[in-house]
């Protein structure tokens, strides 16, 4: 075989193993089956049947939201089976086990951040948390919204009226400031969410995250890992 004919040999293959590498690190599992049908109703039947969230948020439409962002749930299959379970630890403690889509006593907070010029609150609408993560404040909801191509400053209700809608706010969120933390264990993930519960200001809340990231971490056969408190 000629020199220039192995030099050819040589770099498609590394190429290959380049673009192989590539895709494993998107998507190193599938979501669908560590997110079981068993799994997620595990969750909501411990809602009470009163709660609209019991009727409002579906395993359907957090796959359906999944795939706007395929990087969630990435890396090794231990990394990938962490973040869900983190993920899900805190919609389960947002939501009351997805209970709840609007934020308690959300008709009190509007969450206008007048200081945010670039998305600026519009007239009789309220940026309460809305959603599994309960994504909060117009500056959240317009960048969001412009990445999702979505007017969410004029319509933060879509958050709260269309399942899907409301799981890809809270993966975006996810991906824009929880996903970058995650090597850090998931105590970095609760400031990430909400700080103001760590350095013993909110031990009960705190506490409650990572119950159930253990729990989930157990059921899907893999360590907590380090740093899970905050």
């Amino acid at each position: 075989m000629m020199k220039r004919e192995v030099g050819l040999m040589m770099v498609l293959t590394t190429t290959l193993v380049m673009w192989l590498s590539m895709i494993s690190s998107v998507d190193s599992i599938n979501v669908a089956t560590v997110v079981t049908p068993a799994f997620f109703n595990s969750i909501i039947n411990q809602a009470s049947s009163s709660c609209k969230g019991k009727r409002f948020y579906t395993r359907a439409a957090f796959l359906s939201a999944k795939n706007s962002f395929p990087k969630f749930g990435s890396g090794t299959n231990v990394q990938a089976k962490r973040e869900i379970a983190a993920f899900f630890a805190h919609a389960t403690h947002e939501t009351g086990h997805f209970c709840y889509i609007d934020e308690i006593g959300a008709s009190t907070k509007p969450y206008c951040d007048r200081s945010c010029t670039q998305y600026k609150c519009r007239p009789g609408k309220s940026y309460h948390g809305r959603g599994p993560i309960q994504l909060t404040w117009n500056c959240n909801y317009g960048a969001c919204g412009k990445d999702l191509g979505l007017d969410l400053l004029k319509r933060p209700e879509l958050a709260s009226s269309s399942a899907t809608v409301s799981f890809k706010t809270a993966l975006w969120y996810w991906m824009k400031r929880v996903h970058p933390v995650m090597d850090k264990g998931f105590g970095a993930t609760i400031r990430a969410i909400n700080g103001g519960e760590c350095d013993g200001h909110r031990p009960d809340a705190v506490n409650n995250r990572v119950k159930y990231y253990k729990k989930y971490c157990a059921k899907f056969g893999v360590t907590p890992g380090r740093n899970i408190d905050c």
